[in-house]
């Protein structure tokens, strides 16, 4: 089975599964942060190097309040609970997105988790939060203005391995299988830029219910298609 290198998860439908069973969305997102735990392992078992996670989109400033208030506190308990295993296990963290825009408590707990576990090895795990595609590029544009303004970049020179470094998205490789969970079939602002020539992979089930078996489902899925075209 090929096994794509980097993977990332648009982890869609906590909400939805916490009405289905009589709770809150809140609720459902914390459902989903214990699916998550599974899955960044089920990841490292099967041995994928890098995997994104799409945590807070830019677009969820919209939801209720309350709902917003929790997941901005999610960061906090989470990282408060894995850090010291995520160090045991030899984890990388990362963070895509505007963080600078955060609650403090939530960007400090994101500035932490990714400083704790910087020297790290194995499996990089890279949460995307309060990230856009479309601001992902927009704020390329403007760090890559800067540097022509500065004259350290020569315009004529621009392509695109060197717009790639102004991404949130700098130390990553391009993910090759991008996997939508909760029965919705479109991309969502989510790595606009970098999924260009991504796999994507769309399944009815819900985050909360996201196991490594449909990890692996998804994997197959994408090892079949490569496949075809060696």
């Amino acid at each position: 089975m090929n096994i794509p290198e980097h993977v990332a998860i648009m982890m869609d439908g906590n909400g939805r599964w916490g009405k289905k069973k009589g709770l809150t969305r809140s609720q459902g997102h914390y459902a989903g942060a214990k699916a998550m735990e599974k899955i960044i392992d089920a990841s490292s078992d099967i041995g994928i190097n890098y995997l994104t996670l799409y945590a807070f989109s830019s677009e969820n400033w919209k939801r209720p309040k309350d709902e917003v208030n929790y997941l901005m506190h999610l960061p906090v308990k989470f990282f408060k609970q894995k850090l010291p295993e995520f160090m045991k296990r030899n984890i990388r963290i990362l963070v895509s997105g505007n963080v600078a825009a955060l609650p403090e408590p939530t960007r400090n707990a994101l500035s932490k988790a990714v400083e704790k576990t910087q020297g790290n090895t194995g499996i990089t795990v890279n949460f995307a939060f309060n990230y856009g595609g479309r601001d992902d590029i927009l704020q390329a544009v403007r760090k890559m203005i800067i540097q022509v303004r500065r004259n350290h970049i020569d315009p004529d020179t621009m392509d695109e391995e060197m717009f790639q470094h102004f991404l949130y998205t700098k130390d990553l490789p391009d993910p090759e299988l991008v996997i939508r969970t909760g029965g919705e079939k479109r991309v969502s602002n989510f790595l606009l830029w970098q999924s260009c020539m991504s796999e994507l992979y769309f399944t009815d089930v819900y985050f909360p219910d996201f196991d490594k078996e449909h990890l692996i489902e998804a994997v197959k899925e994408f090892s079949g298609r490569t496949s075809l075209r060696l």
